[in-house]
């Protein structure tokens, strides 16, 4: 098993910046790909942002440019940088990490909400 707990979240207004962090804890050798989706309401989650073990990393369209993944593999820690956050970046921001043999495991979800 592989937990994992983010935190970070909260409030900001539009422009504003927000970094999130998850530490991934238990069989942390497991771990292949590191990353964030979020769920806003109404809709189902999306990826936002997933680094590899070499270190690339695959962005959404959305937060190209303005979110930046970046990750710790000694210490199994993943940073997502929020800048020029928006209105539609509010959500519920999850972390996720897989394994080869394709497990997921999720966090318990940390709020980001951007309004003025």
């Amino acid at each position: 098993q592989v937990q994992l707990v983010e935190s970070g979240g909260g409030l900001v207004q539009p422009g504003g910046s927000l970094r999130l962090l998850c530490a991934a804890s238990g069989n942390i050798y497991r771990i292949y790909r590191m990353g964030w989706y979020r769920q806003a309401p109404g809709k189902s989650r999306e990826l936002v942002a997933r680094s590899a073990p070499d270190g690339s990393a695959d962005y959404a369209d959305s937060v190209k440019g303005r979110f930046t993944i970046s990750r710790d593999n000694a210490k199994k820690t993943v940073h997502l940088q929020m800048n020029s956050l928006k209105p539609e970046d509010t959500a519920v921001y999850y972390c996720n990490s897989d394994t080869l043999s394709g497990i997921d495991y999720w966090g318990q979800g940390t709020q980001v909400t951007v309004s003025s």
